[in-house]
């Protein structure tokens, strides 16, 4: 969904619950992306992987995973 900055600030309520439920939004200013909300994810697989990509289940830890893909970069 994308929303003007005017009409994230008239209704942030809204937009809000509809990031709660739904799925991200971005935020236009003058016809320009400038933000984009996203739900807060408390899983951390789940956010690594919003972060760098899919994690394959190979049975290594976050932090070794994170440490291999460090190490490529």
């Amino acid at each position: 969904m994308i929303v003007t900055a005017t009409q994230l600030k008239n209704n942030l309520g809204k937009y809000l619950e509809i990031v709660h439920k739904e799925d991200s939004i971005i935020v236009t200013k003058n016809g320009e992306p400038i933000a984009k909300i996203i739900p807060f994810v408390l899983d951390k697989r789940a956010a690594l992987d919003s972060l760098v990509g899919l994690v394959p289940n190979t049975g290594l830890s976050l932090d070794d995973i994170k440490a291999g893909r460090l190490s490529k970069q």
